[in-house]
């Protein structure tokens, strides 16, 4: 039996209402968000913030699950294996889909055909700081020492663009340090403040509340203007690396296979929940800058 063009459109619209109605429809259920990365960090901070405004659009909750380790690979690979119908979404950084397949032989997952982006969720830059006890009171105070004593320095990193900010730091400034990895950037915060390594770069949500305190003292920031949350703290490239620029950025990510109308949806609701209270108390007291896309 032969089917007419129109006969055949009216198929295909058919089958394409299902799809449709899922996603008007969704969520049902709660979501989960998966943070690749420690409780108290930079993304599970704009992940909470976000998952409030969804849950303020939809009266469905939004489960946090931190799953850090392996440079956040334990977490992106957990996001990868996800059912593809929406209800798991990977909350993360450049560290899982620029940063890693660089500097890494193997991945547990594909940065791109394991995933369907959903949108990019805001950008940010980091800061350099010491513990209090430490000699160096600047950027050049600190590089002088690392050319005294070659490879005794360390700097600790919890995510590759803090790793990255550490290595470029070196390449630049012409010096040699010990790298200590750990799981998460806030458990190279508490090492730093207990004195166990002697200066990381991360990410102002984490850093710059223990400068507040008095607990860490910043050295620089990693943009190319001072932060207006730290006037009197200079850039990195103004204290003595001509140059040196790092930053970084979150995006929210499905499993590959999701409806494209649950993506689209999915779109809908984090790019509202970015306008939402919380999500702009944690732009304004990060210094992120928000960026989406609708």
């Amino acid at each position: 039996m032969r089917i007419s063009s129109k006969g055949r459109l009216a198929l295909l619209l058919a089958a394409a209402l299902p799809l449709t109605a899922l996603a008007q429809s969704f969520p049902t259920k709660p979501i989960t968000f998966i943070v690749p990365f420690a409780a108290g960090s930079a993304t599970d901070q704009i992940g909470r913030a976000i998952g409030q405004g969804v849950t303020e659009q939809t009266g469905q909750a939004v489960v946090i699950e931190n799953k850090p380790g392996a440079s956040a690979m334990i977490g992106a690979a957990a996001g990868a294996r996800a059912a593809p119908d929406g209800y798991t979404v990977l909350i993360t950084t450049n560290t899982t889909h620029a940063a890693n397949e660089h500097l890494y032989k193997t991945l547990t997952y594909h940065p791109v055909k394991d995933f369907a982006p959903i949108s990019l969720l805001g950008k940010g830059g980091q800061i350099m700081v010491v513990n209090p006890e430490s000699p160096a009171k600047t950027v050049a105070d600190f590089l002088a020492q690392a050319k005294q004593s070659p490879g005794k320095l360390s700097f600790g990193s919890g995510s590759s663009s803090s790793r990255i900010a550490g290595e470029l730091l070196q390449q630049m400034a012409g010096v040699q340090l010990l790298h200590v990895p750990y799981k998460s950037n806030p458990l190279a915060v508490t090492d730093l403040l207990g004195g166990q390594i002697n200066m990381m770069i991360t990410d102002t949500a984490t850093g710059l509340p223990q400068v507040k305190s008095g607990k860490l003292r910043a050295l620089g920031v990693t943009g190319t203007a001072r932060s207006p949350l730290a006037p009197d703290v200079p850039t990195i490239a103004e204290a003595g690396v001509p140059g040196y620029e790092m930053g970084y950025w979150f995006a929210a990510y499905a499993p590959a296979g999701t409806p494209p109308d649950v993506v689209k949806r999915l779109n809908e609701l984090l790019v509202k929940a970015t306008k939402t209270k919380p999500a702009q108390q944690f732009y304004a007291q990060t210094h992120r800058r928000r960026h989406v896309y609708a």
